[in-house]
């Protein structure tokens, strides 16, 4: 039987069992949309070409399915660089589809024609321009394949309207052949044992856990490592959620806005065992004075990203999930020097402990302003266990990393290499569509919520109820925060001197608005709006100069942090 391209890449998307996707038609894609009328995949139609990618990409963090996005050509594809990068940097699975300008106009400069393979090569796993309709089901089996093997990242199909409307027989491959592409997915026996070994002799371990942990669903063996050899752990803003937060062996983040005694513990460390984490700027510090007496082992399934920041005594190439089962398979097997092990490091635990004491995260109260750590407090212990958190990117990411408990898989989703303000409002839609009935909330500065408030007109006409939380302080806080430390609060266009009305925003789109001034009512503002149903924005005022301690500042060691005073 014959099929258009366009009926073609539906069918590609009902194998690879595709059953939402988020959208924005356009007349390079106008046929495609025809044939989704007939299809039962789901589409949600955001107001924003950016705000789709978020979408599917926060789809993609919350389910570990491949996220799946349409544009059109020209600026409708250029919208979605962003989106594109943002899920490049965190190693996310997508597919995203672009329209072109039929074949014979490509470098014509037609209407609305661009270069979309030229510009996504730097930002994509792979990318593709379709010109023969017969090559479009091979292509569409690679795109997947690559999207979620190996380190998973976003790959851009660019079909040409002409290919979309013209026919073959339609047939899916039963597999893949990639000449060139062969990710290792097995860890290496031998460099595991080595591990094992050294982990053995160990007498001041620090796992650190990377984003790889989420993408890989190794939650279940990081656990059961670190409770067997019960050495402490320590992840980036990318795992969050990796690891229970309410673990006695949790040390939470670190880094520049981390945890006092995460950040003295790898640098006190004398073996750092890194897992599916890529050694981001943010996460060393400076890289002289980062973990100077530690050997480290690395594990990744991206072998090009081992050794790429700092020195590696030991590399392990492979899936996270794979090389953890056979490290627990080999300790398993020497049961005794396990159990010396763990009887070891107590004083280690012991160090840690006291550090976490003398400087826990904290902050000053106030009975006559709202401080913003004390919002995500409330938040995190009226949620539910399995509420999903998305962030925009500034103070209240890191607030959010901070204060809010984490001890689900998959509920922190964050833009963590980018840093995209704008991120978070469309990944909860994202989240929301994959799972309706659970609590999803989106964490956000004024300003970063400004970058796509639009979307919630989005939540509004497909009645997804993401609770919002605006943490107003007409200010851009993070840039503020740095001019105040390093620029002598010269707060050059950082302040939105503009007050926005979010209440009146809320309800011309048809969503509810709550706002909140005083400290005494947060508690029960967040529990009004748990309990409306459809979205609804919380707006809180708060603190206008708080600043997110402890800090790490740019160009200094872990160990030389600015505490809070």
């Amino acid at each position: 039987m014959k099929m258009t391209g366009s009926e073609i890449l539906l069918e590609c998307f009902k194998e690879e069992g595709v059953d939402t996707v988020f959208g924005y038609p356009g007349g390079a894609v106008i046929n495609l949309y025809d044939d989704l009328m007939k299809s039962k995949i789901n589409h949600i139609l955001p107001r924003h070409e950016q705000a789709a990618i978020h979408a599917a990409d926060g789809y993609a963090r919350a389910t570990g399915k491949v996220g799946v996005a349409i544009a059109t050509s020209g600026p409708g594809a250029t919208n979605t660089i962003t989106g594109i990068a943002t899920a490049y940097m965190d190693s996310i699975p997508m597919v995203v589809v672009t329209g072109q300008v039929p074949t014979p106009l490509i470098g014509n400069d037609a209407f609305q024609e661009a270069d979309v393979v030229g510009i996504t090569r730097p930002v994509t796993k792979h990318n593709y321009l379709v010109k023969d309709v017969r090559d479009l089901a091979r292509i569409m089996k690679q795109a997947f394949y690559i999207a979620r093997t190996g380190r998973p990242g976003p790959v851009v199909v660019d079909l040409p309207k002409d290919v979309q409307v013209a026919e073959t027989t339609f047939a899916y491959p039963d597999k893949v052949e990639l000449r060139g592409y062969k990710p290792t997915f097995s860890g290496n026996a031998r460099q595991i044992a080595k591990a094992a070994k050294m982990i053995l002799t160990a007498r001041k371990p620090v796992l650190y856990v990377g984003g790889g942990a989420s993408l890989s669903d190794s939650d279940k063996e990081l656990l059961k490592l670190a409770e067997m050899i019960k050495a402490p752990v320590t992840t980036t803003l990318m795992a969050m959620a990796a690891f229970p937060q309410n673990h006695p062996l949790c040390m939470g983040m670190l880094g520049m806005h981390g945890t006092y005694h995460a950040n003295m513990a790898v640098t006190n460390s004398d073996l750092l065992i890194a897992l599916g984490a890529r050694f981001d700027d943010r996460v060393t510090g400076k890289i002289a004075t980062f973990a100077p007496d530690a050997k480290i082992i690395h594990v990744d399934v991206d072998p090009t990203s081992i050794k790429k920041n700092v020195r590696v005594d030991l590399q392990i190439v492979g899936d996270l999930k794979d090389v953890l089962k056979k490290l627990l398979k080999e300790l398993s097997e020497q049961k005794s020097e396990v159990k010396q092990l763990a009887e070891r490091l107590k004083p280690w635990r012991d160090e840690i402990t006291e550090w976490k004491k003398t400087h826990p995260l904290t902050y000053k109260s106030s009975k006559t302003e709202i401080k913003p750590q004390f919002v995500i407090e409330k938040l995190s212990e009226l949620s539910d266990d399995d509420a999903i958190v998305t962030t925009e990117v500034g103070q209240h990411q890191m607030w959010a990393a901070q204060f809010f408990k984490y001890n689900r898989p998959r509920t922190f989703l964050s833009s963590g290499g980018l840093g995209t303000m704008g991120y978070g409002l469309p990944a909860a839609l994202g989240a929301q569509a994959a799972y309706p009935k659970r609590q999803v909330i989106d964490i956000s500065g004024d300003g970063s919520f400004q970058m796509n408030s639009q979307e919630l007109a989005t939540l509004v006409q497909y009645r997804l109820p993401v609770k919002i939380v605006i943490l107003n302080n007409n200010f851009l806080g993070m840039v503020r925060q740095w001019q105040q430390l390093f620029f002598d609060k010269r707060y050059s266009q950082t302040c939105l001197e503009l007050p926005i009305d979010f209440k009146k925003l809320a309800e011309a789109y048809g969503a509810t608005g709550l706002t909140c001034s005083k400290p005494g009512e947060v508690e029960a503002t967040i529990k009004e709006a748990f309990a409306t149903d459809g979205p609804v924005i919380m707006e809180f005022k708060v603190c206008r100069e708080e600043n997110v301690m402890p800090m790490v500042p740019a160009g200094a060691g872990l160990n030389e942090m600015v505490l809070a005073t």
